[in-house]
C-alpha cells in the first residue's frame, strides 16, 4: 500500500457538550480487551454508531490490547481487525474516527480506510512512525508509557512523575512538530506504567501538563485498575467501575482536559451535562 496519501487538515468541530471536553468512545476489536472483551466485526460498527448517538465526538478503534501483561499482535492481524470496522463505520457516519495503534503500517491502512486521527500509546517512537505520520499529516495523540504493555506495571518508579511525564511529552511534541504535524494532543497515560499515586498526581496536573507542553490533553481513565485500588469492590472492570470512571472524567474535565476517552459514553455525557449545569 502506498504511503502517498493526499494531505488533509482535519478541522475539529466544537464538542457536542457545549463548554465541555470532547468525548471519545472506546471500541476494542480484540479478543482480550482490557475491560470489555472487544467487539466482533459484525457488532463493532453498530456499537460505534450507538456511542455516536449517545454523544461521542470521536470513536477510537483499537485492534491490539494494551492492558497490563498483554502480548503483542502482528501488523497484519491488527489491520485485519480494524480496517473492515473503520470502513464500515466511515460508510455510515461522518463522525471523527481515531485508530489506536503503535504500528505505522496499521495507521496507514486505517487512515486509508477512513480514520482521521492516529492515537499512539508509543508516541510515534516505533520505527518509521514519525516518517509515516509526516506523510499522512493527520492529527496525532501522543501518550506516555513507562516500559511496554507486558511489563509496564512491574514496579513503575519515578522521582517526580508529573515533571518526568511532561518532559517526555514536551520532547515528543517538539519531534513531531519538526515533521510539520501541527494538530496534536498529549496523553499522560493513566495506568500505563503508573501506580495509584502516580495516576492521581497526573489527574490533578492536567492543566499543568497542557500549559507546559503547549498542547491540549486527553485523559483516558475509564475502567482502569487504579479505581479498584481505591475501591476494593471494583474488581470487575466491565461491571464495577462506572462510578469511578465518571468521577475521573469529571475531575479531568474540571482540570482542563480537552478529550476524555471513555467506555460508557451515555453515562459520561449525562454526568458532564449535570456538572456543566451546576456552574462549572
Amino acid at each position: 500500500m502506498s504511503s502517498a496519501l493526499p494531505m488533509k487538515h482535519i478541522s475539529m468541530p466544537p464538542p457536542r457538550l457545549a463548554g465541555g471536553p470532547y468525548v471519545m468512545g472506546v471500541l476494542n476489536v480484540t479478543p482480550d480487551s482490557f475491560s470489555d472483551g472487544g467487539a466482533s466485526e459484525g457488532a463493532a460498527a453498530p456499537r460505534a454508531l450507538a456511542m455516536i448517538e449517545a454523544g461521542a465526538d470521536i470513536i477510537d478503534i483499537g485492534g491490539e490490547s494494551t492492558r497490563p501483561g498483554a502480548e503483542p499482535v502482528d501488523a497484519s492481524e491488527e489491520i485485519a481487525r480494524v480496517v473492515p470496522v473503520i470502513a464500515a463505520l466511515r460508510a455510515s457516519t461522518n463522525a471523527l474516527i481515531s485508530v489506536d495503534t503503535m504500528k505505522p503500517q496499521v495507521a496507514l491502512a486505517a487512515i486509508s480506510a477512513g480514520a482521521s486521527i492516529w492515537n499512539d500509546v508509543a508516541a510515534l517512537q516505533s520505527p518509521g512512525a514519525l516518517e509515516t505520520a509526516a506523510s499522512l499529516q493527520r492529527p496525532v495523540i501522543l501518550m506516555h508509557m513507562q516500559g511496554e504493555p507486558r511489563t509496564m506495571q512491574a514496579n513503575p518508579h519515578y522521582h517526580d512523575v508529573v515533571a518526568e511525564v511532561i518532559a517526555f511529552l514536551r520532547a515528543r511534541v517538539i519531534a513531531v512538530r519538526a515533521k510539520g504535524i501541527a494538530d496534536l494532543w498529549v496523553d499522560p497515560g493513566i495506568g500505563f506504567g503508573k501506580t495509584l499515586a502516580h495516576n492521581l498526581a497526573l489527574l490533578n496536573a492536567v492543566q499543568r501538563i497542557a500549559d507546559e507542553t503547549g498542547v491540549p490533553v486527553l485523559i483516558g481513565a475509564s475502567r482502569k485498575r487504579f479505581i479498584a485500588a481505591i475501591d476494593e469492590r471494583a474488581k470487575d472492570a466491565g461491571k464495577d467501575r462506572l462510578g469511578g470512571s465518571i468521577a475521573a472524567a469529571l475531575i479531568a474535565a474540571q482540570n482542563g482536559a480537552a478529550i476524555v476517552r471513555v467506555h460508557d459514553v451515555a453515562e459520561t455525557v449525562q454526568a458532564v451535562k449535570v456538572w456543566r449545569a451546576l456552574g462549572n
